[in-house]
């Protein structure tokens, strides 16, 4: 088993693309083999046969394990598979301790796959990503997929991305339903030839029992099991089916909009988020048919005198977020500085600079890029806390958070400090824009050294932030606000902005911090000195 990253311990295979007694040339494919980072091909350095296989697809085994030997057809090998590395023995001793009750069935359900059959277990879409969300199918059993089709919509840690097919074929068997969550390498679905008998193959991948079990029946049996996919519709009164994501119809519950009347722009006609937003309601859709009953009361109709809750389920995202900024929170001794900022010479230069063809650049961009150029000045500001050591970073990678539907994101601006201003704004709404989307990827999201939040777009005049860990600080902007100031001894009307920074205190002491930010203030009342 190689090491693929600097940080893999293990990896799991997840397709063998050659089997035992093929010919194998240098160069070949013989494996993709999920890391702690991705999936990624693996070719052979070696010419010959393909003798044995150590590690069966779906299974895991450490670094250095025995993957497969390339040799001579019919050479006796059985002297290196028992020299084989301390942890793959143990993971077989393992296997037989699990399997003593059908130790043949089970050895042929892992070397007897149906030819063509893939299984597909749920990704790693980020390197601290352990369990995924599945928000929504956008298949279902039956449903013919090509390669680089979108089968689902998979909520992560960081984010919800769109996750595609790598192979093409019927979609046999759905193993984790629309709401359900399960680590890492659960079995997600199984992809093959239609009719194929696939029985068996799910329990044979699941690790713990944690993906469901296919009923060792004839092949219709994973299709019945399936069947609470279709759970994600809705229906008119004709019994017709609705396809609808479940944004867009908490949206349109919100809106009180009937699906029905929703034309779906999305595959196979799904109703999608900008549907919704996009209807126009018209008069007569607006009038009253009939009394609200317990079938039809909607969640925004209040009876007096009733109370009314509602559940909403949370999102993989959400529970990410609690998670990690309650560590945060309670991990890191936060204590926060403040101070406002005169915003006038920085009003006057962004609106000069904004009469520049094809530039766009806010506030948010010149304070992005006064943080940039303090944090080079006060490197003890760019740190991360470990316990033996801080570690001081000397590149500087600013992280903007962004609120999204499902709670929020923080995409990352790399080496911000070698980006002008135009580049910054550039590099923001772009990052922005696709955190919306959910078009960002993890590698995206990964990598900040600092953390800027800004609310002043909705008219905060000052807040406190919680640290985005591994970071030791985060600056919180707030709105500018015109209100009197005393400039040379006279009362004036003057524009002000209070930015306030949370600092960990086992990396960053008072005095370091309040530096920092009075060099910050220095860069932002004085844009000019930014060009420099």
């Amino acid at each position: 088993m190689p090491r693929l990253s600097d940080t893999m311990t293990e990896g799991t295979v997840a397709t063998w693309l050659k089997k035992v007694g093929d010919t194998i040339k240098e160069g070949d494919i013989l494996a993709e083999i999920e890391t702690d980072k991705a999936t990624m091909e693996f070719e052979s350095f070696n010419s010959g046969v393909l003798i044995h296989i150590g590690i069966q697809e779906g299974a895991s085994a450490p670094v250095d394990s025995l993957l497969a030997i390339i040799g001579k057809e019919g050479e006796d090998i059985s002297s290196l598979i028992s020299n084989s590395s301390n942890s793959t023995s143990q993971d077989q001793k393992v296997e037989v301790k699990e399997d003593v009750t059908e130790p043949t069935t089970q050895n042929q359900q892992h070397t007897t796959i149906p030819a063509g059959v893939k299984v597909i277990t749920m990704p790693r879409l980020s390197d601290t990503m352990t369990t995924g969300t599945v928000a929504t199918w956008l298949k279902k059993v039956g449903d013919t997929v090509k390669e680089g089709d979108i089968l689902a919509e998979i909520e992560t840690d960081k984010a919800t991305m769109e996750f595609e097919s790598f192979n093409a074929g019927t979609l046999l068997y759905i193993g984790i339903q629309e709401g359900e969550s399960a680590p890492v390498d659960s079995v997600l679905a199984i992809i093959g030839p239609a009719g194929t008998n696939i029985a068996g193959i799910a329990e044979n991948y699941s690790k713990g029992g944690n993906a469901p079990a296919v009923a060792k029946t004839e092949t219709a049996a994973p299709v019945a099991a399936a069947q609470p996919i279709q759970e994600i519709t809705t229906t008119t009164v004709d019994n017709a089916r609705i396809f609808a994501s479940p944004l867009a119809k908490q949206i349109a519950r919100e809106k009180g909009i009937n699906l029905s009347q929703v034309k779906g722009s999305g595959e196979n006609g799904r109703i999608v988020k900008s549907d919704v937003e996009n209807y126009k309601v018209e008069s007569q859709q607006l009038k009253v048919e009939s009394q609200p009953t317990a079938q039809n009361l909607q969640p925004t109709t209040i009876i007096a005198g009733e109370v009314v809750t509602e559940e909403i389920k949370n999102s993989q995202m959400r529970k990410i977020i609690a998670k990690r900024l309650s560590e945060s929170l309670f991990t890191a001794p936060h204590y926060n500085l403040t101070i406002e900022v005169s915003m006038d010479e920085a009003m006057k230069s962004r609106a000069m600079i904004n009469t520049v063809p094809d530039t766009k650049v806010s506030f948010n961009d010149m304070v992005i890029k006064a943080c940039a150029m303090a944090l080079k000045k006060h490197p003890k500001i760019n740190s991360q806390w470990k316990e033996d050591a801080i570690t001081i970073n000397h590149h500087v990678n600013i992280g903007v958070a962004v609120a999204v539907e499902d709670g929020l994101v923080v995409p990352v601006l790399r080496f911000t400090d070698a980006m002008s201003l135009s580049q910054i704004g550039a590099g923001v709404r772009d990052l922005a824009g696709r955190a919306k989307t959910k078009k960002l990827l993890p590698s995206e999201m990964e990598g900040s050294t600092f953390t800027v939040s800004n609310l002043g777009m909705f008219g905060i005049v000052e807040f406190n932030s919680i640290i985005n860990q591994p970071n030791s600080a985060i600056l919180s902007v707030g709105a500018i606000v015109e209100k009197p100031v005393v400039k040379n001894g006279q009362i004036v009307v003057g524009n002000t902005m209070m930015l306030s920074l949370a600092c960990d205190h086992r990396t960053i002491d008072g005095a370091t911090g309040a530096q920092f930010l009075q060099t910050l203030k220095m860069f932002i009342e004085n844009p000019v000195t930014m060009l420099a």
